[in-house]
């Protein structure tokens, strides 16, 4: 997310702890929330009025699970035994760290943007409604999440650190939980599904109290995009796609199994590696790109690149493609906040229903003829 050599290719994350706890509980479940799209969490909730949130995937190939249990602060007499779960917090919550963009939109769609008081990497925060927050110093610069500034975070006495993770190792992580400030895992990021990631509004909504919300935003963002999937079925033709671009003479460009490709399924064209199985990105010759790709009828999301002209000085190779030649080459690296973040990476997985229409729009221009481009737009 802070990386912006490979767009719409694959996003570096660090961070965490990995704690082995297996969920334990002596209440009974009244009701477990319907999560039907997202794999990475399940919530339950319990005959007490505790809600639980499972973890499932805080990262991939992770061994373990993580369990948390949200208790209501009027509840405060209620007897639960906290080394059963990862990890207790009190809710609603009022002070809340967040690490990554991707948990904004969330919150601003719940409109507790004003719970979160502090962030690493504030520079990066695209939102307008959040960088008032930013700008005011009612959210305050936490460094980075690989190095989160602890004594800061702790002088902010959040109630619940928000953190992400690609591995069991965040020293900053053990050092606030040592101080009594739990740390949940978010796990968004490891969805391969547009709606997947979406979902994850739902492992916030407890937090807050914010339940029947966010299962309305989700399902209007759900209706939206099955509608705009359905749409593009319509289409009389399925064009070919290429993505990516070379960095060191390796080009990076979306697996077939990654989120990305599934936008470009979902608005019915043919991604040309539709049929390779990772989830995340892959390296490859110039040469076995240019020979699979150099007939594509369209180039989404050329990593970095924001013109034709940036293209070409970059690499005469880009040149032998009819999507440059053709100039159908289209980007979300335009697209930016006011200091230079990219919207997509923060807005992106939460509104998937508008990347889809976007894709549409370019790609079968018939079917949505009056739709105004949100984050791809044409190379300059």
């Amino acid at each position: 997310m802070k990386n912006i050599i490979f767009l719409l290719v694959i996003l570096v994350f660090t961070n965490c702890k990995e704690k082995s706890t297996p969920l334990q509980t002596q209440h009974k479940a009244d009701k477990t929330v319907v999560v039907s799209d997202a794999t990475g969490f399940s919530i339950e909730k319990l005959d007490t009025g505790i809600t639980l949130i499972k973890i499932n995937s805080p990262w991939p190939d992770a061994k373990t699970a993580f369990t948390y249990a949200l208790v209501p602060k009027h509840l405060k007499s209620t007897v639960i035994n906290e080394v059963d779960y990862d990890a207790v917090i009190p809710i609603p919550v009022e002070r809340m760290v967040i690490t990554s963009t991707t948990h904004i939109p969330a919150l601003e769609a719940l409109g507790v943007e004003n719970k979160i008081v502090g962030f690493p990497g504030t520079a990066y925060v695209s939102s307008k409604k959040t960088r008032k927050l930013i700008d005011s110093k009612a959210i305050v610069e936490l460094g980075s999440n690989e190095v989160l500034n602890t004594e800061m975070t702790i002088a902010l006495q959040p109630e619940v650190i928000v953190g992400f993770s690609i591995s069991n190792q965040n020293k900053a992580y053990e050092t606030l939980q040592q101080s009594n400030i739990p740390v949940v895992y978010n796990g968004d990021w490891t969805e391969a599904t547009p709606l997947g990631k979406a979902e994850w509004i739902k492992f916030f909504a407890p937090f807050f109290e914010k339940e029947t919300l966010a299962n309305e935003i989700f399902t209007t963002i759900k209706t939206e995009y099955e509608k705009a999937k359905a749409l593009a079925q319509m289409a009389e033709t399925s064009p070919t796609v290429v993505s990516g671009a070379m960095y060191k003479d390796v080009w990076y460009l979306p697996s077939g199994k990654s989120w990305a490709a599934q936008f470009i399924a979902d608005a019915h064209a043919t991604y040309l590696w539709k049929n390779t199985t990772e989830t995340g990105s892959l390296s490859l010759s110039w040469e076995t790109v240019l020979d699979k790709g150099k007939d594509a009828d369209f180039w989404i999301g050329p990593a970095q690149f924001t013109t034709y002209k940036a293209l070409a000085d970059a690499s005469k190779h880009y040149e032998q493609f009819d999507a440059f030649k053709n100039k159908n080459i289209f980007t979300f690296a335009n697209t930016k906040g006011a200091t230079g973040g990219l919207l997509y990476y923060e807005l992106a997985p939460q509104r998937p229903d508008l990347v889809l229409k976007d894709l549409i729009h370019i790609l079968h221009p018939t079917l949505l003829p009056n739709h105004k481009p949100f984050f791809f737009k044409p190379l300059k």
